[in-house]
């Protein structure tokens, strides 16, 4: 049900992408796995590698559950389009930008 302000609500984003100067947010959804049920947020800079970010973030937050497997190969999905996960690349030479959201398999 959308809820309808009772004046003119125009006040800028919070969270918009100049506020993060060289960072970034990404949100990161593990489908499927009923302990995480939604996505998870994380403060990244933008030339990141996505291995290091798969490694330094995703994998702490993600191994939280037993079924994790940090060696296992991953199936990576940028919003709804597969994604090939170089690792050496940068988040945004694979277009990953502020606010976008990653699923993965395991």
């Amino acid at each position: 049900m959308p809820v309808k302000a009772l004046y003119d609500y125009d006040f800028p984003s919070a969270d918009r992408q100049e506020l993060f100067g060289d960072d970034q947010l990404v949100y990161v959804h593990w489908d499927g796995n009923p302990l995480f049920c939604s996505a998870a947020c994380f403060r990244v800079p933008r030339a990141m590698p996505f291995g290091e970010f798969v490694a330094g973030m995703v994998a702490p937050w993600a191994g939280s559950d037993p079924d994790f497997d940090a060696t296992a190969s991953l199936d990576w999905r940028l919003f709804d389009e597969p994604l090939s996960a170089v690792p050496d690349a940068s988040l945004t030479d694979l277009g990953i930008g502020h606010k976008a959201l990653l699923h993965f398999t395991v």
